[in-house]
């Protein structure tokens, strides 16, 4: 760290600083202000740096709770494998709508009959119940995990001490640890926090909450992190959280990894005004010709203008309510696929066929009308283009077989839904039969493809979720459209899986392709380095990881030419 000291910085504390005399420690220079923000006086002690910081944490929290973003989470019980660590054994999967405007709190999308009650805040631990053979989860546990702590960070319930400065992606950062004070009470955090050095927001807190002054005994530690999504606005986007071997009186033992992921933060219905010009919609006027005639449209033509109006409707709610990314740079990577696909098959499909990607973690697909729709959590897992191309494929097929049917989206009422609605209001799931007829077509397309001499590596992902499908039904469960088909002839392809084979990659972690903005939900590909693997531990296929995003200052997209959202954790970097 003595290195930075060379560099001219517009904030240096000072560093190593130990004992009582930290507190009263002079900085090297002085901080200058935050760009905006005249009336801030510099900053040239860690006492003002502590004061600034609790003053920030203390309006941070009154921000955050002013917006309803959507939460995902998904958790894996693990057990240890002599060959491979430990491997998922049980999983479990969450999603919703946080609402925290008077207390913590987290609306499910999926379980409509929950039952809530008001908890205090050392009840509010994800691990809600657990027996010696299973276990379940609390959401709003996890959602707690986005604040420090919601009512008393302050001098009078920690104690902070100074470790040094540390970058995190391109953002420098002030670094301490929390300590609680001997009295303050239960549900108290403890570890270290990391405070960008303008506004003195916290960006990464790292460590667990306490139960009456000692770190509980469910022993759940996390890693959480925010974004700079705005001018001066960091928000919550990313908790990993891990129970190391805990022990209770009601289980023997408990283990897991949990990856909770927030996004929708700009969403329309969340309070926020939008302007008129904010979404235009599509209107197909006939072009006029003179010819009175050619006003009326045929039965044919009203036809296909009701299916595709109605596909329009289906897409444009799913966006505004935060289920479905708006169309960007990873759709045209999709529709490429397509086209390659189409192009070699000799199809000439009318209208042409479009790609979105829906912005949940679980694995699936469907199509609606001539849209093909992939989750991200899909996409993260596939491991190279052949089998991104026959997830593909089986919907294509699927518009090309069964031509699945959008007249009841042609009534704008049936899509006037919340996303707390969505997930009972939709679904766009086929039939076993319309399955098989489209896997069967698809093997057609794929055979015929510029993929065919790859097809093998397809055959390992699907073997691959066939082997994981026991252990993991909540990842592999679709909510909105179809699981990844097992294809019976596909899985006939290919080598043996071997999962000691390091340089067999069936199936890769999650989030190991895609990064969602979450703020705008525009969705890029990961950009990072092939890495070599040193054992086949690490191979990982649909495992919960931590996070290490790259952090970035906001940059005005607008200013620079860019879509909104561009440019947020434009680079992914490996921190080791």
């Amino acid at each position: 760290m003595r290195m930075w000291n060379r560099f001219y910085l517009s904030m240096i504390l000072a560093g190593a600083l130990s004992g009582a005399a930290w507190a009263q420690a002079q900085v090297a220079d002085r901080t200058q202000p935050q760009a905006g923000n005249s009336t801030a006086a510099p900053v040239t002690t860690v006492n003002q740096a502590i004061d600034r910081i609790i003053a920030r944490e203390r309006d941070e929290n009154a921000v955050i709770r002013g917006y309803k973003p959507i939460i995902e989470t998904y958790v894996q019980d693990m057990k240890a494998d002599p060959q491979m660590g430990f491997i998922p054994v049980r999983d479990h999967y969450y999603l919703g709508q946080a609402n925290q405007s008077s207390a913590v709190a987290e609306s499910s999308m999926l379980d409509k009959n929950k039952n809530k009650k008001k908890k205090g805040k050392e009840d509010l631990n994800p691990l809600s119940h657990m027996s010696g053979s299973s276990s379940s989860y609390d959401p709003e546990g996890f959602l707690q995990m986005v604040y420090v702590d919601t009512s008393a960070f302050d001098r009078e319930h920690y104690m902070f001490d100074y470790v040094g400065r540390e970058f995190l992606g391109e953002v420098r950062c002030l670094v301490f640890d929390v300590t609680p004070q001997p009295k303050a009470g239960k549900g108290r955090f403890y570890g270290r926090i990391w405070v960008e050095d303008q506004g003195f927001a916290i960006i990464r807190f790292n460590g667990m909450f306490t139960s009456g002054g000692e770190p509980n005994g469910f022993n759940v530690h996390f890693d959480s992190w925010r974004l700079n999504l705005q001018p001066d606005l960091w928000l919550p986007a990313f908790v990993f959280s891990q129970d190391s071997d805990s022990k209770n009186s009601v289980a023997d033992s408990v283990r897991f990894k949990a990856q909770t992921r927030l996004w929708g933060y700009s969403l329309k219905n969340a309070g926020h005004e939008a302007a008129l010009n904010d979404r235009p919609i599509e209107q197909a006027l006939p072009a006029d010709s003179g010819d009175s005639a050619q006003t009326d449209r045929s039965p044919v033509e009203v036809e296909r203008e009701w299916q595709h109006r109605a596909e329009v409707n289906v897409i444009d709610r799913l966006q505004r309510i935060g289920l479905l990314a708006p169309a960007g740079e990873v759709d045209k990577v999709l529709e490429t696929v397509v086209n390659n696909l189409e192009v070699t098959n000799n199809l000439d499909i009318e209208p042409d066929v479009h790609c979105r990607v829906l912005l949940t973690g679980t694995l699936e697909s469907f199509s609606i009308g001539h849209t093909i729709v992939i989750s991200r959590g899909l996409l993260d897992v596939l491991p190279d283009e052949a089998s991104l191309a026959t997830m593909l494929a089986q919907e294509l097929a699927a518009i090309v077989v069964t031509k699945p049917s959008t007249d009841q989206w042609g009534f704008n009422d049936t899509t006037n839904v919340t996303a707390a609605e969505a997930l009972s209001r939709f679904s766009f799931k086929a039939t076993p039969a319309e399955v098989e007829m489209s896997n069967q077509k698809a093997i057609e397309f794929l055979k015929h493809s510029p993929y065919q001499e790859k097809l093998g590596n397809a055959a390992l992902f699907l073997k691959q979720l066939q082997v994981s499908s026991a252990a993991l039904p909540s990842l592999i469960n679709a909510h909105l459209g179809n699981s990844v088909a097992l294809s019976t002839a596909l899985l006939s392809m290919g080598p043996a899986l071997q999962a000691d084979k390091i340089d067999q990659m069936a199936a890769l972690p999650l989030g190991a392709r895609v990064k969602v903005d979450p703020w705008s939900d525009r969705v890029e590909l990961v950009k990072s380095k092939a890495v070599s693997l040193h054992s086949a531990r690490e191979k990982m296929p649909f495992a919960v990881t931590p996070f290490m995003p790259f952090v970035t200052r906001y940059h005005d997209s607008k200013a620079s030419g860019k879509q909104d959202g561009s440019s947020l954790a434009s680079k992914e970097a490996a921190r080791h």
